[in-house]
C-alpha cells in the first residue's frame, strides 16, 4: 500500500517547493512505518495559523505547526482501508523565524515541523516540552524526531 498526501496553501503564494512536501512526506511514512493513511498539509502565514489555533486550542497566538488527529477509517473504491490520519497546518512565517531561532537552514526546520505534525497525528506527544536550542530532547517523541531528522539529513525540500 502506501499514503496519500494532500498539500495546500492558505494566505501565502504557491511556493516554487510545495511539490517537493509529498515526496519528503512518502519517506518519513517508510521510515515510521506508517502506511495507508491520507494526511492533509497546509501552509499558510501566521495570521491563518493565529485563527487557528485561536478556534481549536484557545490560544491567540500564532504558533508553527498544528496537528488536527482525526483517526478515522474509510474503504476505497477498490476496497482498501484507508486511515484519515488528519491535518498539519504550518506557519511560514514562523517556520522562518524558528529557523533564525535555531541557527539551521529553512528546510531543515520544514523537515522538522512536518515530522513533528506527522508523529502528533500518529498518537504521539511530548507534553510540555519543546525542542530548545541547545539542549537535548529527554521525551521518546523529541528524541524518535531528531532520530528520523538525522537519518533524512540529506533528503531536500527546498
Amino acid at each position: 500500500m502506501a499514503n496519500r498526501f494532500l498539500i495546500d496553501v492558505d494566505g501565502i503564494d504557491q511556493p516554487e517547493w510545495l511539490g517537493n512536501v509529498e515526496p519528503f512526506m512518502q519517506k518519513l511514512a517508510k521510515e515510521l512505518s506508517f502506511d495507508g493513511q491520507e494526511v492533509s498539509v497546509l501552509f499558510c502565514d501566521d495570521a491563518i495559523i493565529q485563527e487557528l489555533n485561536k478556534n481549536y486550542r484557545n490560544i491567540d497566538s500564532a504558533t508553527d505547526v498544528l496537528s488536527f488527529e482525526n483517526g478515522e477509517t474509510f474503504k476505497d473504491e477498490g476496497g482498501v482501508d484507508w486511515l484519515l490520519a488528519g491535518d498539519i497546518a504550518i506557519s511560514v512565517d514562523t517556520l522562518k523565524k524558528n529557523a533564525e531561532y535555531f541557527e539551521c537552514d529553512v528546510d531543515s526546520e520544514l523537515k522538522r515541523l512536518l515530522l513533528h505534525g506527522f508523529l502528533h497525528l500518529n498518537g504521539y506527544d511530548h507534553g510540555e516540552e519543546h525542542i530548545e536550542k541547545g539542549k537535548k530532547p529527554e521525551c521518546e517523541m523529541l528524541k524518535l524526531q531528531e532520530e528520523i531528522l538525522l537519518k533524512l539529513k540529506g533528503e531536500k525540500i527546498i
